[in-house]
């Protein structure tokens, strides 16, 4: 009876090891899946409450009471307006200037806060003409407005012709990202193309239909490169914000034309994911352990399954304070130190341990990829002091001493 009872206590020991094991699998992969899937849904997050002349009430949300300037989309997406400084503030209601409406009406009731601050496409939104492309790639054609330079070819103070900028919004964002940033490019003569890549709402899908964090959509960022060189560009100047910033760095290691690639501008970046999947396992309450499992089941052949990827992602090539020694390319990194999403140390220490090729701007009080929005002056005098040292001083590939520009 002894024996059995032993053996009992045994079987039922294991199984419940054999269930923790499987709940904590369980557990770690869907953290895994949440990182890697698009969020295709953005539900409303805030309310408007009171429109007056010049100024709009809306309820206390950690982003409507940050300093700067920000969009309001209303109406499921179809009205836009825009707001600038705080006015005024109580435990429930922050009243912002109201700078402009883009469409419909100012009007209470439901509404989703726009860190892009613009909203629509170049023309509409920066009154800059473009032209909608469709770039070919390995999983389909690629949405991408192309803006030119000016038709003089260029602006007063303009760079060296031949230089084209790319521009590479986050996870989760669109195209709009990007639109912050044209018109300083604008002005300094360089022609802009801002893509899609896989998975986005407007792109082509991949077979999973999952993020790779950067480990494959740089292969989307070499096709619109090369549609840049084929049609004229010698150099590219690569801009992105977030996941952005993880794709262009893949692209630079990884790409046959990163050779033609002068110089990087990296706005809030992921340069390690591990750090930034930490801190969300931590702001969600998902033991850091568990979530680093799901972070293995990524990268292994047979766990990469349980969490639905096209093939195994390996965040530790994509971990650029370890490898920062293997940067070659001069980069610009923007960062607020009260960035709650991709917290910035490691953007800290990658430019400590690279200060010959990274330039830091740190900053204060912007949530995540909102340096633009607290402070556009700032923001834009630092590209252009950073592009004109480096574009001015940089040769284009293939020209030398005695050669032909």
């Amino acid at each position: 009876m002894r024996a059995t009872r032993g053996a009992v206590v045994g079987a039922v020991s294991t199984a419940a090891l054999a269930l923790g094991a499987a709940a904590a699998t369980g557990v770690a992969a869907a953290f895994a899946r949440a990182v890697v899937t698009p969020a295709r849904h953005k539900p409303d997050d805030l309310e408007v409450l009171q429109v007056g002349p010049r100024r709009v009430v809306l309820t206390v949300t950690p982003d409507t009471v940050v300093p700067g300037r920000y969009g309001v989309w209303t109406e499921a997406g179809r009205g836009h307006f825009r707001v600038g400084d705080v006015l005024s503030v109580t435990a429930e209601r922050v009243t912002r200037e109201l700078l402009g409406v883009d469409a419909g009406q100012v009007l209470p009731g439901p509404a989703r806060w726009n860190q892009y601050f613009f909203a629509g496409d170049p023309a509409s939104a920066l009154g800059l003409p473009h032209e909608d492309l469709r770039v070919p790639s390995e999983v389909g054609d690629l949405p991408c407005w192309f803006v030119p330079a000016t038709g003089d070819g260029g602006a007063d103070g303009a760079l060296p012709p031949g230089t084209w900028a790319l521009l590479v919004h986050g996870r989760g964002a669109t195209r709009e990202e990007a639109l912050r940033a044209l018109p300083v490019l604008h002005r300094l003569g360089l022609p802009c193309l801002v893509p899609a890549y896989r998975n986005d709402a407007d792109g082509p899908s991949s077979p999973a239909r999952r993020y790779g964090l950067g480990d494959t959509e740089w292969h989307d960022v070499e096709a619109v490169a090369r549609y840049a060189l084929d049609a004229g560009a010698r150099r590219l100047v690569v801009v992105g914000w977030s996941m952005g910033g993880a794709i262009l760095l893949q692209f630079v290691a990884r790409s046959e034309l990163a050779e033609r690639v002068a110089a990087l501008v990296l706005d809030g970046p992921v340069v390690d994911w591990y750090d930034v999947l930490d801190h969300q396992a931590r702001r969600y309450g998902v033991p850091v352990r568990l979530g680093r499992y799901g972070l293995r089941l990524l990268a292994h052949p047979l766990g990469r399954r349980l969490v639905g990827v096209d093939g195994p992602v390996d965040l530790r090539r994509m971990d650029w304070v370890r490898r920062a020694e293997e940067l070659v390319l001069p980069v610009l990194l923007l960062h607020s130190d009260d960035d709650d999403y991709v917290p910035s140390g490691p953007s800290q220490r990658l430019a400590a341990a690279r200060p010959d090729l990274v330039t830091y701007v740190p900053s204060e009080r912007a949530r995540h990829t909102k340096e633009w929005n607290v402070d556009p002056a700032r923001w834009e005098a630092a590209v252009e002091a950073f592009l004109r040292e480096h574009l001015d001083l940089r040769p284009e590939p293939g020209t030398g001493p005695g050669e032909g520009a």
